[in-house]
């Protein structure tokens, strides 16, 4: 019987991590997507033009996986018109700091390089139109 639970215990185990290497690879940019991925190396000249929303996410965080798909039907959107993109937070720990980004998903939508607007959780995706229409 305990051989059983420690079997069980082990391959949850493995199957969870292979999820979580899975989404890492193919949830940060879905093939043709229009969502930028954002570093600690390209965001300042990224957000520095324009309109910007950023998703500050994190692989092992839940309700960031449920924004995911809200962004990419965003960015299919209005691509054209804002940039949407992401930044890992574990992965680019600069800007996190940077902007002060304590809890996750937190989006912010930057104006030609200064923060307009932050909203903290998941955000609806007629929300965050309104946002980026609403920036003048």
């Amino acid at each position: 019987m305990r051989k059983n639970t420690l079997i069980t215990t082990f391959l949850s185990v493995i199957l969870i991590t292979l999820s979580f290497k899975t989404f890492s690879q193919t949830g940060d940019k879905p093939t043709n997507s229009k969502v930028l991925i954002l570093t600690d190396a390209n965001f300042q000249k990224s957000i520095k033009k324009g309109i910007t929303l950023v998703d500050f996410w994190a692989v092992w965080c839940g309700p960031c996986r449920r924004q995911a798909p809200i962004i990419e039907e965003i960015a299919n959107e209005v691509g054209k018109k804002f940039k949407i993109s992401k930044l890992d937070v574990d992965v680019n720990k600069t800007v996190a700091s940077q902007y002060n980004v304590r809890n996750i998903p937190t989006l912010i939508i930057f104006k030609d390089g200064t923060e307009v607007k932050r909203m903290v959780g998941v955000q609806d995706k007629q929300t965050l139109l309104n946002e980026l229409s609403n920036i003048k």
